[in-house]
């Protein structure tokens, strides 16, 4: 009867060590889900983070900017991340922190002789009321126009900065990434796209808007009109637990936002 005791005892011990590791290993792991903008950023910081805080992890779920909210609204993840505005009715309920500044860059093949291009021009051509590039001064050629699907940070700030609430041609490409409209741009010499400044590479030409080239100093001066945030939301009034409260800080202090803007970002409003 006391081996039978003994033995029930080192069980119900084994099974509360087991449940402390667990909590443990769950208290060091934190979700980012929301833009596929901010996420590759973040992801990148929290690589930095991880590496300073041994154990720690934090995973970043990159399914859009609405998802992001909503799943911070309904508190199914701490933090979410958008990279437009938020609308008023969501505002209510979230508090939003500024982590970083992106630019639109509005992107064509390298081998395009089209330099500058105006917001209207830009508008024309995605809506197709332009259709020919020599419309703008550029060949003979029909324009192929890359947009991003709706829901997206990216679609949302074009929306706002750019199209005036009127809507792509039908015809347009839609593609559910940055990386993939860079990929489709640098791969079709009619093609027109629009991308985050911070992964403009040399596979593709960004075009000055305006007479004004997409920069960092640009963006600061606040010449580049082609501007929007990059943004960590939490529910109003719920308090972040520690390893989350300490990723946000780290994301805010000098030593994150270094990371940013060395990745091509403008420090953000709320950074430290």
């Amino acid at each position: 009867m006391r081996i039978r005791t003994l033995c029930i005892l080192i069980s119900f011990v084994g099974i509360l060590t087991a449940c402390g590791q667990a909590t443990q290993a769950a208290d060091r792991q934190l979700t980012l889900t929301g833009s596929t903008s901010v996420g590759p950023f973040a992801e990148q910081v929290a690589e930095r983070y991880e590496q300073a805080h041994p154990g720690s992890k934090v995973n970043i779920q990159a399914l859009g900017s609405s998802a992001g909210i909503q799943a911070a609204t309904e508190g199914t993840v701490e933090i979410g991340m958008s990279s437009r505005h938020l609308e008023p009715e969501e505002e209510q309920q979230l508090q939003t922190f500024e982590i970083a500044r992106d630019a639109l860059a509005i992107i064509v093949h390298p081998t395009n002789p089209i330099a500058n291009l105006s917001t209207a021009q830009v508008r024309d051509i995605f809506t197709g009321r332009v259709s020919n590039w020599r419309e703008v001064g550029g060949p003979d050629a029909p324009i192929d126009i890359v947009t991003r699907e709706a829901g997206s940070g990216t679609y949302g700030a074009f929306e706002e900065l750019v199209m005036e609430k009127e809507l792509p041609a039908p015809r347009a490409l839609r593609q559910g990434s940055n990386g993939a409209v860079r990929q489709l741009v640098a791969g079709d010499p009619d093609a027109i796209g629009y991308i985050s400044l911070g992964i403009v590479n040399e596979t593709v030409k960004p075009v000055s808007i305006d007479g004004i080239q997409a920069s960092t100093e640009a963006v600061m001066g606040g010449s580049y009109k082609l501007v929007r945030p990059f943004l960590f939301v939490q529910r109003k009034n719920a308090q972040l637990s520690p390893l989350a409260a300490d990723f946000l800080q780290y994301v805010l202090s000098p030593e994150g936002q270094h990371e940013l803007v060395q990745a091509g970002l403008i420090q953000g409003a709320d950074a430290q």
